[in-house]
């Protein structure tokens, strides 16, 4: 190892903002840097990125971190890139230019596009190769609907002038200087293109999405050389040696290697992802089954649960109805809620994902009295995330039995909240165990990256790192909460655009 090696940059690119993050080598964080960009929601139920400001966000942290460090190319080891998944970008290949702005995941503007395909019998076929339910979530019908809309986007696109990419491979074009488009398994897993059994490219997705071939990038597996990148941006090469999508590189980052391994993230949605080993677990409660990851050409897949609104709801709480003054404030609030009051949010801003892929419900509350104030609400928002995660633990639990023996490892935003943790725990029925690095996804990626380069040991040198900061078991009395629990149920039947 060159002595002159002293980092590895873990690129984080989530939903609300950009961040670069420093690892040494003892996988401690040296240095951050974040930054938000603009939500951009141009019609009800349709959310939009503008691809320039996740690059040029993206740029400057991690120009940012260097900077605070005085570290120079020569000195980082590795990049690895972590994103968030499903967003969805077309840009042409001569110039790097979008064609149109990002359509992130929780988009819902296909919801007719995947009603049909589901009515025209697609969805068995669709769920058998990707693991994934017909859902606007995923990126293939958003890809069909720019390469539709946008004015000569499809001749451009079937001429191989266009190329569409996962937010990694639009950062990984752009870092390499347009030398490099490709992907990892995990991202192009989440495409509703990939098959995840074949770890291919689907002629038969591609044609029952209307997809053109020449537009997809390579995929490679979540630790490989990439590319190195352009020497302008940092003055000289580095380079990237891992991509993963956000929920993959924090299960990575938690150390979940083991089968019945399972990490909850808490960001602004909530993804549990239950580590099933080479088996790939087909659910049959409208979970998905998905690549965990992909390392020197062995496939881990795992099950996966997906819930659209979990930090967004208490960003709803402060910039949405100015409930609270900053984040943390909720659960202060909910410290001091009057427990007998039963007041239930559904957030289905977007609708609901897992176990309900409801993509036209909308959000709701129940159980509001006189007696309501700022701290039943905020009670309830932050419950609502536990529901859910119960909606999801249910699911799993009845897809492979051993999932009832599960470690849940959590991380996110949302983690810090003592209070959140402990309802968590109370609520799931089960041990909750927070980690000492909260930074876990960029930790993931990081990993990945400097393994690749030789900067970080083995797997399982690396598991022994991962270290248990607080660990929170259930209080709730039984009864308790199988009456909150019953609650909750009642309250998304009534929000659900076809009640069951």
């Amino acid at each position: 190892m060159s002595d002159t090696r002293k980092y590895v940059l873990a690129i984080d690119q989530g939903t609300t903002s950009s961040r670069a993050i420093l690892f040494d080598a003892d996988y401690q964080i040296s240095a951050v840097a974040q930054q938000e960009f603009t939500q951009h929601y141009p019609q009800s139920g349709w959310v939009e990125h503008d691809p320039e400001e996740i690059w040029q966000t993206t740029l400057w942290t991690c120009h940012r971190v260097m900077e605070q460090v005085g570290a120079s190319a020569d000195s980082i080891a590795a990049i690895g890139i972590t994103n968030q998944r499903e967003t969805t970008l077309v840009w042409d290949r001569k110039s790097g230019k979008p064609i149109y702005p990002a359509i992130v995941w929780q988009d819902r503007r296909t919801a007719d596009i995947c009603r049909h395909l589901r009515e025209s019998g697609h969805e068995t076929m669709v769920t058998g190769k990707t693991g994934l339910l017909l859902d606007p979530y995923f990126s293939a019908t958003k890809l069909a609907w720019i390469l539709d809309e946008v004015p000569h986007a499809r001749q451009a696109a079937e001429n191989g002038e266009l190329a569409f990419g996962t937010v990694d491979s639009y950062l990984l074009w752009h870092l390499s200087g347009g030398a490099v488009h490709a992907t990892d398994a995990t991202n192009a897993s989440r495409t509703m293109l990939f098959d995840i059994h074949q770890q291919q490219w689907c002629p038969d997705l591609l044609k029952c999405f209307d997809i053109p071939e020449a537009v997809l990038p390579e995929v490679k597996d979540c630790a490989a050389e990439f590319a190195v990148t352009e020497r302008s941006l940092f003055g000289g090469e580095i380079a990237i040696r891992g991509i993963a999508g956000d929920q993959h590189a924090a299960t990575i980052g938690q150390a979940c290697f083991q089968p019945n391994m399972m990490k909850s993230t808490y960001g602004t949605g909530c993804f549990a992802l239950l580590n099933t080993g080479d088996r790939c677990v087909q659910s049959n409660n409208r979970m998905l089954s998905t690549v965990a990851y992909r390392l020197n050409d062995q496939t881990t897949y795992a099950l996966e649960g997906s819930i659209f609104i979990a930090g967004a709801a208490v960003q709803w709480l402060r910039d949405g109805i100015a409930l609270i003054d900053h984040a943390a404030h909720s659960g202060e609030l909910a410290a001091k809620s009057d427990h007998t009051q039963d007041v239930y949010l559904v957030p289905a801003f977007v609708g609901l994902g897992a176990p309900y892929w409801d993509a036209d419900c909308r959000g709701a509350m129940f159980g509001l009295t006189r007696g309501t104030g700022r701290e039943e609400i905020a009670r309830a928002t932050l419950e609502a995330v536990c529901y859910q995660t119960c909606d999801l633990l249910s699911a799993m639990h009845d897809d492979w039995n051993e999932a009832r023996e599960a470690i849940l490892r959590v991380d996110g935003g949302m983690v810090a909240s003592d209070w959140t943790m402990q309802r968590l725990s109370d609520l799931v029925n089960a041990e909750v165990d927070r980690p000492h690095i909260m930074e876990t996804t960029a930790l993931g990626a990081a990993w990945l990256a400097g393994q690749q380069a030789g900067f970080y040991a083995d797997m399982d040198t690396f598991a022994k790192h991962w270290q248990l900061e607080a660990r929170f078991t259930p209080k709730m009395d039984e009864a308790e909460r199988v009456r909150k629990y019953a609650g909750w149920q009642d309250a998304v039947r009534r929000t659900l655009s076809e009640p069951k």
